[in-house]
């Protein structure tokens, strides 16, 4: 076998370890964010949302199912869970105006990601994985309130 046919074998070997291995880290990190993030849901979010993502009728809107989480870009989600959200939305049809307050500063950026890749991927909604990077590039930092 002459040297270029047996580079190229290789090359494609290496291209597709590669692949295989990137692909199985993927699946697991995000089996570790739905893990956190359904931690987070049910210690914050779940008051309002409820266990079911159907949130209370006329009060707070569903995450399950919803189309709103559905066609808005991600960069939207993480900012209405990152640095809250008021005035009328409509879910699936319905009209909600409430506030929704920010996820709070002890909760870090990656479990604001894993939060927000939960809902993402639970309930009918259509998935993705959003890392704390994005989160980080998008949420606000509340600043203390200074003593005079």
């Amino acid at each position: 076998m002459n040297i270029s046919k047996l580079a190229a074998k290789y090359t494609a070997f290496i291209i597709a370890t590669i692949a295989i291995l990137t692909t199985s880290a993927n699946g697991q990190d995000k089996a570790a964010l739905m893990k956190r993030g359904a931690e987070v849901y049910k210690a914050y979010c779940q008051t309002c949302h409820q266990a079911t993502g159907k949130g209370l009728p006329n009060v707070y809107p569903p995450v399950a199912g919803s189309d709103y989480i559905k066609s808005k870009p991600k960069a939207t989600i993480i900012d209405n869970v990152c640095n809250g959200l008021k005035g009328e939305v409509v879910v699936n049809g319905k009209k909600f105006n409430n506030v929704m307050v920010p996820l709070p500063a002890n909760y870090t950026n990656d479990d604001a990601a894993a939060v927000i890749t939960y809902v993402l991927n639970s309930w009918g909604n259509n998935g993705g994985i959003v890392s704390a990077a994005e989160v980080k590039k998008i949420r606000k930092v509340a600043t203390p309130v200074k003593k005079k």
